[in-house]
């Protein structure tokens, strides 16, 4: 059935099966399924546009299918229709396509929803948009639109002022599962090994279903991430080779800090503003963040200072690693102080994942403490600072701490679990299952 005929059965039927979305047909077949969970609970009944951005294949096109289906379901024929970005030519087609729609909502439905999938796949998407709303278009429908293109939905939405209705908040991103999530339905699985599992996956929810069922992540998996990223490269007009190249020297340099000058030669790329374009690419496609480094006299974040590029997409680190990690034997094998920077990589993913869900406006720009013969991995808030141990380790390591950070609690993320005053060990189960943070 095409996306045509799909609207056509909307306007008159009160019925939704599974078998019109392909999406669900494809979840209800398969023996392990999540619970998607990016911080909107329940659509708005106000109208308005709401974006939803993430990497392709995470589930927002499920998502997206499932809250169309409830939208129908509860509202009867005629009050929810839908679009794909991928099957509309230009901006002037989804004029067009966002004005037939308009038309077709029933006067009496008890709400009007646009579901439009991969709208940043329509270049001046934006500007498209805009101009339906101003016409007096839409502005009784609440808009949902997804994308994969990070770049363009961010900034395209703040082209929108104005125009994106009276609700509280209009900008998700559509973020990994989480560890919680993974291990109610791996636990008996990977056992011991659990968190290891849920790093290989970097909470992409079809990279879980296929390690659990499998043991291993497939290729397709990996190639499915590498090619959406090669894609948003050439999009942009950058070189393949530069972006592999650019991958390399951060996985190689790991926790390090590193200034932009040193990812270029590290590259071979031309200068630091060509890295620097690389590098904001890798943050609009949620992949990269960018660890600055911490005054702790003055509370702030130093940004002319060398800074750490840490992953924030584990599976697409995965990707583009040379070690080729498929399974949680192949993790193992690796050196110790490579796995410490795996699980240092994890917390970035972590710290990412609960400021996305909050909703803060720059949840890729962490912090790294660094004074003397000390450093500490991540300030994740002025009182509350994470270091990663991948061995054991005690108290007393960090008995200067109290004296540097004299209002911060320290949790070092390791192997072994301990309570003092202001140090505290945790597991990284441990952590990625407290909410308190």
């Amino acid at each position: 059935m095409n996306i045509r005929q799909l609207n056509e059965r909307l306007v008159t039927s009160a019925e939704a099966p599974v078998s019109w979305f392909p999406h669900l047909q494809q979840l209800a077949n398969q023996s392990v399924a999540f619970e998607l969970d990016f911080g909107l609970p329940t659509l708005p009944a106000e109208p308005g546009v709401l974006s939803i951005r993430g990497p392709r294949q995470y589930g927002k096109s499920t998502w997206l299918e499932q809250q169309l289906r409830d939208s129908v379901l509860k509202g009867g024929p005629g009050s929810a229709f839908y679009l794909n970005g991928d099957h509309i030519a230009d901006a002037a087609e989804l004029v067009v396509e966002l004005e037939t729609l308009h038309a077709m909502f029933r006067r009496d439905a008890p709400h009007r929803r646009l579901f439009v999938d991969e709208i940043t796949a329509v270049d001046g998407w934006e500007k498209s948009l805009k101009r339906v709303l101003d016409g007096g278009g839409l502005r009784d429908v609440l808009v949902v639109t997804t994308g994969s293109r990070a770049r363009d939905l961010r900034r395209g939405v703040e082209r929108l002022p104005g125009r994106k209705g009276k609700l509280s908040r209009t900008s998700y991103l559509f973020v990994p599962l989480s560890f919680r999530s993974f291990a109610a339905k791996a636990g008996d699985r990977f056992g011991e090994d659990l968190v290891v599992a849920y790093l290989l996956t970097g909470g992409c929810p079809a990279a879980a279903a296929e390690l659990i069922q499998r043991g291993r992540l497939p290729e397709y998996v990996v190639e499915m991430v590498r090619d959406w990223i090669f894609g948003e490269c050439s999009a942009s007009g950058r070189d393949r080779g530069s972006l592999l190249a650019v991958w390399e020297a951060l996985l190689r340099r790991g926790g390090t800090p590193i200034g932009q000058a040193n990812v270029a030669r590290d590259a071979g790329l031309a200068n630091n503003t060509v890295a620097q374009g690389y590098l904001e690419l890798l943050a609009d496609l949620l992949c990269v963040g960018t660890a600055f480094a911490w005054d702790e006299s003055r509370g702030i974040a130093v940004r002319r200072r060398p800074a750490k590029f840490p992953p924030t997409n584990l599976l697409a680190a995965i990707a583009f690693d040379r070690g080729g990690l498929r399974s949680v034997a192949d993790f193992r094998s690796l050196p110790e102080p490579v796995q410490g920077r795996w699980f240092e990589w994890l917390l970035a993913q972590e710290i990412w994942r609960r400021r996305a869900l909050r909703g803060e406006l720059t949840p890729d720009q962490l912090a790294y403490w660094q004074g003397g013969d000390h450093e500490l991995d991540y300030v994740v808030r002025p009182d509350l600072v994470f270091e990663c141990k991948r061995g054991g380790t005690s108290a007393l390591e960090f008995a200067w701490f109290a004296k540097t950070f004299p209002k911060a609690e320290l949790w070092i993320v390791g192997r072994d679990r301990f309570d003092g005053a202001r140090i505290r060990g945790r597991t990284f189960a441990d952590v990625l299952l407290d909410e308190s943070w």
